[in-house]
């Protein structure tokens, strides 16, 4: 259904989609046509991990430390506070997952990209089609995880419903991190560092500790990661109370979106219009 009414609404006339939003959807339909017969398989891919934490952490280890407090003095299960931080984790990591490992594999050894070149097709284009790529996984993995948040009774259904497009723009802002990063790297050795920086995010961004226990030097540190604002996003739709502070989270996302896309593009560019 999605390779089918994508094109179609990519391709409306008169809409800003017209042209280049038409061909960056060909790319998308492409990888959907590739994995239409595995959609089974990419959403376990995306969803067993974040969830096996949930358990084993928020919900096993949870039961040792008890409520955890706020901030703002507000006492919460441990479950409650690690299970939004599980959704944005779950959102960079399947953003990463299909724009460094996959992206470079596509570029660099199976040279797609390449032929698709020999159309009109331009590679901020493409870089644009294989993010909308990721964000359907992502979107996947995502509402999946929300339903399993609701019936373990961890958020409400509404908040739920608003940290959905929280995680799509979580996904999109990595997605494009993980596209201009797979533009720089030279090799497939070059993923282990991408791995520990990964891993590194995901234990040290307020995910299964509030950044004010650790020494100010770290906590500063913690706060301008992507991570940390993308768990302080969802956390904030998943608690409350939602203030100035996630305004800040949208826009610092935003931002790393614009820059990942436009130095991937150029990139791109560089790399395959020689």
């Amino acid at each position: 259904m999605v390779s089918l009414v994508l094109p179609r609404l990519a391709s409306w006339k008169g809409t800003v989609f017209e042209g280049s939003g038409r061909r960056a959807a060909s790319v998308t339909e492409r990888n959907i046509s590739c994995l239409r017969s595995m959609y089974w398989v990419v959403m376990i891919s995306g969803f067993v991990e974040p969830v096996l934490y949930l358990f084993s952490i928020g919900i096993g280890v949870g039961a040792l430390i008890g409520d955890l407090r706020l901030p703002d003095g507000r006492l919460v299960g441990y479950a409650e506070f690690v299970a939004p931080a599980m959704l944005a984790s779950a959102a960079m990591t399947g953003a990463l997952s299909e724009t460094t490992f996959n992206f470079f594999g596509k570029m660099k050894f199976m040279r797609l990209y390449e032929g698709m070149l020999a159309t009109p097709i331009r590679p901020i284009e493409i870089a644009l089609g294989e993010l909308a790529w990721a964000m359907v996984r992502g979107v996947l993995y995502s509402a999946a995880f929300l339903v399993i948040m609701v019936a373990l009774d961890l958020t409400t259904a509404m908040r739920a419903l608003a940290m959905l497009p929280a995680t799509v723009l979580v996904g999109f802002a990595f997605g494009a991190l993980g596209m201009a990063t797979s533009t720089v790297i030279r090799s497939w050795q070059d993923f282990d560092l991408i791995a520990s920086a990964q891993f590194a995010l995901f234990l040290f961004s307020g995910t299964f500790v509030p950044p004010g226990h650790y020494p100010a030097p770290v906590r500063w540190l913690i706060e301008v990661t992507p991570l940390y604002r993308s768990v302080d996003l969802t956390r904030a739709l998943s608690l409350g109370p939602v203030g100035p502070r996630q305004l800040v989270d949208v826009l610092y996302l935003l931002a790393l979106l614009a820059v990942g896309l436009t130095l991937a593009g150029r990139r791109m560019g560089k790399m395959l219009c020689k």
